[in-house]
């Protein structure tokens, strides 16, 4: 049934005139960009130089604009928010608080910018491709800018244009997978959510101006 919903899916983008590619990447743009509030399971995968792979899952809550909370469950307790203009991470092993401006991560937000509706494939990336996969397509580019921390990513998306998982390659060659399962657009979210307070006897490092 996958297949034929893709062959279906695929035979509507031709049809339609333009690159079927093109076609595919706006249908995904306009899913993610359109929604004010975003609610998913995810599970990230890091493996750097001379490291084990380290994998870690919870849930993802968003709201327009720039407010997120990974709410970890492995490992448990860890917490990272975004109140839009400053982010959060809590460690609870350490017991300490990573606090930075937004906009001192956003060399690493764009292959994310669709958990955020700021999805732009053409203003983001270049050497874009895709191609039909059994559960979807595969879609693979790289950064417009060779500053930027990493080198590569590929989307897995799904037939209904849903981003099932997230490969990014960093420029040290490290890597970072993401899954995606059981997507709700727009579910009410309380803006109590993204507002962090640090656990009692936390400590609170402080770094990045954002300037």
């Amino acid at each position: 049934m996958r297949a034929l919903a893709i062959i279906a899916v695929t035979a509507v983008l031709v049809s339609a005139g333009d690159s079927p590619t093109m076609h595919l990447l706006k249908a995904v743009e306009s899913r993610y960009n359109r929604a004010q509030t975003l609610q998913v399971k995810f599970a990230e995968t890091y493996s750097g130089l001379g490291q084990g792979a380290r994998t870690e899952s919870g849930i993802l809550y968003l709201r327009k604009p720039g407010r997120m909370r990974w709410e970890y469950t492995q490992p448990a307790g860890k917490l990272f928010v975004s109140d839009g203009k400053e982010v959060y991470l809590y460690l609870p092993g350490e017991n300490r608080v990573d606090k930075m401006p937004l906009k001192a991560t956003e060399d690493m937000r764009a292959p994310l910018a669709f958990l955020l509706g700021k999805l732009n494939f053409e203003r983001e990336f270049q050497n874009i491709q895709a191609r039909a996969e059994a559960d979807g397509w595969l879609v693979t580019a790289d950064p417009k800018s060779e500053s930027l921390p990493y080198s590569k990513v590929e989307f897995l998306v799904s037939s209904t244009f849903v981003i099932r998982k997230l490969h990014i390659v960093g420029q040290d060659q490290s890597i970072l997978d993401f899954t995606f399962d059981d997507e709700k657009l727009n579910p009410a979210l309380a803006n109590s959510m993204f507002k962090f307070q640090p656990p009692p006897g936390a400590e609170v490092v402080e770094s990045g101006s954002g300037q």
